[in-house]
């Protein structure tokens, strides 16, 4: 009989700890027979690549799974927590058990937590199940950006950011999913106000590989207000060094919008663009936690 590492009644805090340490659990490693192993039935990843798994079959093959699963007992058997690709491959490879951190969980909710969390840090999920992983945090856990922030080692601005993609249209979204246009592309057309005009520029990127920055400025052109397009290519123009660039683009990263530097011989200016009165309110509020 298998005894489990007890995880219970001590709140996301304690698991974010454990799922970090893996000190904790070098004393509860077992090998567990895969037919008494079932699916986790809140996986935060929906999609698993055929060609990835196969290769990572191979090298259980000839290497075994270096990492171990994490499950939980259950009635008859045991409940995956984390690790399903890896479980995935292992029945690929002809494997008939797998090494397994064998956690006692009985209360679904920590369950839920600890693999939502357990996948958000080893960052193998895409953007769009990331940011579902974050929704469900905070809506169904009723968790805040910031707890969620402090819980996966990220920043505050990089949660809500992340969970600002899911207004995309759905269309969007898919092709997000799908890795067919990146988060920065998504983010861009997030400033857009129209749908339609969110679908048509979606497509084009897909049609023509089109670059974020090249996004970024035609939706500048589409949006009201914005400065014409013969004074932004003169802009774009402005020699710049590597150094402002990759500040320009961690300032993007950090506001989730679109941030344009213009040095000068003696200082410059900083120029961050705001496409909708929300988009101004979450900009104000960014600004006021970092003067906290």
């Amino acid at each position: 009989m298998i005894v489990a590492t007890k995880r219970l009644g001590r709140g996301i805090n304690a698991l974010i700890r454990e799922t970090t340490d893996e000190s904790v659990r070098t004393d509860s490693i077992f090998h567990v027979p895969l037919n008494l192993v079932l699916p986790n039935p809140h996986q935060p990843r929906q999609k698993f690549d055929d060609k990835s798994l196969r290769e990572l079959a191979e090298s259980i093959r000839e290497k075994g799974i270096i990492q171990p699963v994490t499950i939980r007992t259950r009635d008859k058997g045991y409940e995956l927590i984390a690790g399903e690709r890896r479980l995935r491959a292992a029945k690929l490879a002809g494997l008939t058990e797998v090494p397994a951190h064998v956690l006692e969980i009985e209360d679904d909710v920590e369950m839920v937590e600890m693999a939502l969390i357990e996948n958000i840090q080893r960052e193998n999920l895409n953007v769009v199940e990331e940011a579902e992983a974050y929704a469900m945090l905070s809506k169904k856990y009723k968790l805040s950006h910031t707890a969620i922030a402090k819980a996966v080692g990220k920043s505050r601005a990089n949660i809500s950011n992340t969970m600002r993609l899911l207004k995309l249209p759905a269309e969007v979204i898919q092709s997000l999913r799908k890795n067919e246009i990146s988060a920065g592309h998504a983010r861009a057309l997030l400033r857009l106000k129209k749908t339609s005009q969110m679908l048509s520029l979606c497509k084009r990127v897909v049609e023509r590989q089109e670059s974020v920055r090249t996004v970024e400025e035609l939706v500048a052109q589409m949006s009201d207000g914005k400065v014409p397009v013969k004074r932004r290519k003169k802009k774009l123009k402005l020699a710049k060094s590597a150094d402002i660039r990759k500040l320009e683009n961690d300032l993007i990263s950090i506001f989730g919008t679109k941030v344009f530097i213009a040095p000068k011989r003696k200082g410059g200016t900083i120029e961050i663009s705001y496409f909708s009165d929300d988009d101004l309110e979450r900009l104000l509020e960014l600004f006021s936690e970092i003067e906290d």
